[in-house]
């Protein structure tokens, strides 16, 4: 189980969705940060300078969805871990090209308990 306090960025553009994530894992001691999309995602991402220690983000989003964020993510950090989540099957496949530096994609609708299950074994 993963005890120390991780920095997180949760980007999903539904707002119930993300503050419910947001609270769930900041109770389970971790430090989140917020965007509503791929774009103001990647932007969180700089200004960290890839600082996150997981970027747990929908797939299908306006502007900018999160497959596209993972992939320039990884390519100006490497070493970055990365949690889908995503209520399509189709976006699901979209994501297995990223195996490399997606440590995880989870089916919505989830339970909390789930989310700090994944996001535990996806840290460790």
């Amino acid at each position: 189980m993963f005890r120390r306090m991780a920095r997180l960025l949760i980007v999903e553009d539904d707002d119930s969705v993300r503050t419910l994530a947001a609270r769930a894992l900041e109770r389970a001691g971790h430090h989140i940060d917020l965007a509503a999309d791929g774009a103001q995602g990647l932007a969180a991402i700089h200004a960290a300078s890839g600082g996150y220690d997981l970027v747990v983000s929908d797939i299908r989003m306006p502007e900018m969805d999160g497959i596209e964020m993972a992939r320039a993510a990884a390519n100006a950090y490497p070493g970055m871990r990365i949690m889908l989540m995503t209520g399509y099957a189709e976006q699901r496949e979209r994501a297995e090209e990223l195996n490399r530096i997606v440590r995880d994609v989870m089916q919505k609708p989830f339970t909390l308990a789930d989310l700090r299950g994944r996001v535990d074994r996806a840290l460790s």
